[in-house]
């Protein structure tokens, strides 16, 4: 009876052009390159010599299990690539917090004595433009007028006072913007200053998430403006 031994093996490696390395990585519970040649060299010395296996079946086994390998190497590197892409961006985040950042939300925080920072953005020129302050239950606070703007972005600042005068008390404002362009009136993005008081790393897919004082978390891309 014909015995499998490491020549036989070494035979069918360079016949197939590879190189006989094992990977001493792996735990003993996976299938390797080496162990499936063996196996394969056992097939061929017990095959039936009356029916023998087609080179186009060798070929085909040899080509399933290398895409196999691939398809898990593959993971593995997009695997250790991800990990590296939430270090430098878990990095990033870090260095925001104690920060002022603009994010897209319409909610400002407002604390005692402080003020409301942010940005109103108009995508062609338009006239009239206000930011319109109101409190938890939509009755309007203040607003501010702006005027004719051309298209762009324009800063605006709340001193935390009513349309009266008198200071408001500290907590969350809903913040709004309205313009009229050719006579219709249209709502234009904003952007709110907010400052981040820590960054949470999520599971897997869920990414980065910076927490802002007072309006709480909102996803790492969705920074627009570090200040």
């Amino acid at each position: 009876m014909s015995t499998v031994n490491a020549a036989s093996t070494d035979q069918l490696y360079q016949a197939l052009g590879l190189s006989r390395e094992l990977d001493t990585k792996k735990g003993n519970d996976q299938l390797q390159l080496e162990d499936f040649l063996e196996l394969m060299v056992t097939e061929l010395t017990h095959q039936d010599p009356f029916k023998p296996m087609e080179n186009s079946e060798l070929a085909t086994q040899i080509s399933q299990f290398a895409t196999v390998s691939g398809i898990d190497e593959l993971n593995n590197s997009f695997s250790g690539f991800s990990d590296s892409m939430i270090s430098d961006q878990a990095l990033q985040a870090a260095n925001l917090v104690g920060r002022n950042v603009l994010v897209p939300v319409n909610t400002g925080n407002l604390e005692t004595g402080g003020t409301i920072k942010g940005v109103v953005g108009v995508t062609e020129s338009a006239s009239n433009v206000t930011v319109r302050i109101t409190d938890a239950t939509g009755a309007l606070i203040k607003e501010i007028q702006l005027g004719t703007q051309s298209k762009g972005e324009v800063s605006f600042t709340w001193d935390g006072l009513d349309q009266n005068g008198d200071a408001v008390p500290a907590g969350q404002y809903q913040i709004e913007a309205q313009a009229q362009v050719n006579g219709e009136t249209v709502t234009p993005y904003t952007l709110v200053e907010a400052k981040v008081s820590s960054v949470s790393i999520g599971g897997v897919g869920q990414g980065l998430t910076v927490n802002l004082a007072g309006l709480g978390p909102v996803a790492f891309e969705s920074v627009a403006e570090i200040r």
